[in-house]
């Protein structure tokens, strides 16, 4: 009996947490105007067209100088994504970097750290699905730490997450299960490092000096 009580709290503390983060993704859209940045990252993914079409939005609208477009499919061109992104093509052609290096979220915030070390910029506007940026940024914050590097965020809403009865659509359930899951594996391990010593970016470059 003892440990189905406990299994029951668990589950429902597990559902809690659940609820709180469907609110903080529901909660993220629509953006406030961001402040102005140096470099503007978009993470692609599901529905990247959304994302990529808000990215170059920022940047015409002035908000950041240049565009990182992480994890950009092998296969695809130049003209491939200034057409899906509906990109001014003076802006496009002078202001948007591709990255083709990354497959999955680390490889995105690597990328990213990469980019904005070779640009010298220590200001970030990061632009992905509501649902995968709380999950970006803890990873991103993570390799950013100590850097100077800071990072603010800009979401894309995703409309079956939107929703106010999202929980009755079997996909956004599994979606938003799923995120949370990888969310909640990504905080126990920062938890984790957080308890023994971890050297810095920064510090890791000082000792190789």
């Amino acid at each position: 009996m003892k440990s189905i009580a406990a299994f029951l709290v668990l589950a429902l503390i597990w559902f809690s947490g659940l609820l709180a983060f469907a609110g903080r993704v529901q909660e993220s859209t629509p953006n406030p105007a961001p402040a102005n940045a140096q470099g503007i990252v978009v993470l692609t993914g599901a529905n990247s067209n959304e994302r990529l079409a808000a990215a170059m939005g920022l940047l015409e609208d002035g908000y950041g100088r240049r565009v990182l477009v992480s994890g950009v499919d092998p296969i695809a061109s130049r003209a491939d994504i200034r057409r899906v992104s509906r990109a001014v093509r003076r802006l496009y052609d002078c202001c948007v970097d591709l990255g083709f290096t990354a497959a999955d979220t680390v490889g995105n915030v690597r990328e990213t750290a990469a980019w904005a070390g070779t640009m010298r910029y220590r200001k970030l506007i990061i632009v992905t699905a509501d649902y995968h940026l709380p999950r970006a940024m803890l990873e991103l914050n993570a390799v950013l730490r100590g850097t100077g590097v800071t990072a603010q965020t800009y979401a894309v809403a995703t409309p079956s997450l939107k929703a106010r009865d999202w929980w009755r659509n079997p996909a956004a359930v599994r979606l938003m299960a799923i995120e949370y899951c990888k969310y909640l594996a990504i905080l126990s391990r920062e938890a984790v490092l957080g308890l023994g010593r971890r050297d810095t970016p920064a510090a890791q470059q000082k000792a190789a000096l």
